[in-house]
């Protein structure tokens, strides 16, 4: 029987073996034994049932890895170490020297770091584009294209990308279309089923949603593509911990109810802002003034928790506004239950060029709010009290 996805959030996180815990259980170890010798060998050989060591697979971490597979619609899911961990699996899997990148000019400041400073000392190349824009895409392409890295909505301008419009060109080239998923989580967008060869999120956030664990992970759409991410993945060994596992897959729980409080919260601030004297212009995929809101209607379930808002007043109107919020956490990251804020310019992205951050849409006076699950009157208070 196939349950919606507010059910399968419950469900997908409890415990499938012989003892039918409601939870399940942290398998807190580092290595498993054999029956004997021939049993060894037999999963050395990959056959048969069992695990070997912690880094090659746990039980805990693979409840993880169907949990996030099962929502995201993919054949399997692997847990990495971090979101960025979760890139550079992908990027060290499918890319080597002389392949070429199309990836969103409007992405998160270390991913555009770990292109252009990282994977360029091995021969891989990467165009930065507006991807909400088709044609931008296309006048990219080069015949060494063998990626297409989408965030969307991105962050921090909170640009749309057309998923399944993206995909047909992907398909065309024969290019491999990733698609970053962190900021709608699969409650409100399901890439995989608009076209998207791989699905990836930073765990860290919506996924967790408590802001106490670091994790990531990947989820291809094909058998093929999964045994390649996996083959690199359990040499590189960026994995989490069982207890880490455990706590992503209570967060899970939650995900359904907690996306649908922050949608909420997400859209009467964002309403409030538009019509403040000291905003300049507000950056929501569920406001109608937003240029791609006829896309995030059409692909996404709701509009998330993520805002971004320039400030009149640049620079010093974003700092000023920082040391005056009481509610409203200053701090870096997303998608926990509290209200977090913080200044792209001077915190996320200030290692991207200043060319290249305002050519983003990255501007000096740029604000991004994670919007929590608290009382929004109480937020709206903060906000109105910290930009007066």
């Amino acid at each position: 029987m196939k349950h919606k996805i507010e059910t399968e959030c419950i469900h997908i996180t409890m415990d499938n073996n012989e003892h039918l815990a409601v939870n399940v259980p942290i398998y807190q170890t580092s290595t498993f034994k054999f029956h004997n010798a021939d049993h060894g060998a037999e999963l050395f050989a990959g056959k048969g049932q069992g695990y070997i060591y912690t880094r090659i697979g746990n039980p805990t971490i693979e409840a993880l890895e169907k949990a996030v597979a099962t929502l995201e619609h993919g054949y399997k899911g692997l847990i990495t170490s971090s979101g960025m961990a979760a890139e550079t699996l992908i990027f060290s899997t499918f890319l080597k020297s002389g392949d070429h990148v199309i990836s969103s000019e409007s992405v998160y400041g270390p991913t555009s770091t770990l292109l252009k400073n990282v994977f360029s000392n091995f021969g891989i190349e990467t165009t930065f584009v507006d991807t909400s824009s088709i044609e931008e895409i296309k006048k990219a392409v080069k015949p060494n294209t063998k990626m297409i890295y989408v965030e969307t909505p991105a962050n921090p301008t909170l640009v749309v990308t057309d998923i399944e419009e993206v995909s047909k060109i992907a398909k065309e080239i024969g290019a491999k279309f990733v698609v970053d998923n962190t900021f709608s989580s699969p409650i409100l967008q399901q890439p995989l089923t608009l076209g998207a060869d791989i699905v990836l999120h930073s765990m860290t956030k919506f996924l967790n949603g408590h802001a106490d664990v670091v994790a990531g992970c990947v989820i291809p759409k094909t058998e093929e593509d999964y045994k390649a991410l996996y083959s690199t993945h359990k040499h590189l060994g960026g994995i989490i911990s069982p207890i880490e596992a455990f706590l992503i897959l209570r967060g899970i729980k939650t995900l359904a109810l907690r996306m649908e409080r922050h949608c909420q919260n997400a859209m009467k601030i964002a309403k409030f802002l538009e019509n403040h004297p000291k905003v300049e212009r507000v950056f929501y995929p569920g406001l109608e003034s937003h240029p791609q809101h006829e896309v995030a209607k059409k692909q996404m379930k709701g509009y998330s928790a993520m805002i971004s808002f320039e400030l009149k007043g640049g620079l010093e109107a974003g700092k000023k506004m920082m040391n005056s919020v009481k509610v409203c956490t200053l701090a870096v990251s997303l998608g926990g239950v509290e209200t977090l804020i913080q200044h792209p310019a001077s915190m996320t992205h200030a290692g991207m060029p200043k060319e290249l951050r305002e050519q983003a849409g990255i501007t000096d006076g740029l604000v991004r709010l994670s919007v929590g699950i608290e009382n929004v009157e109480d937020l709206i208070a903060d906000l109105d009290q910290a930009m007066s």
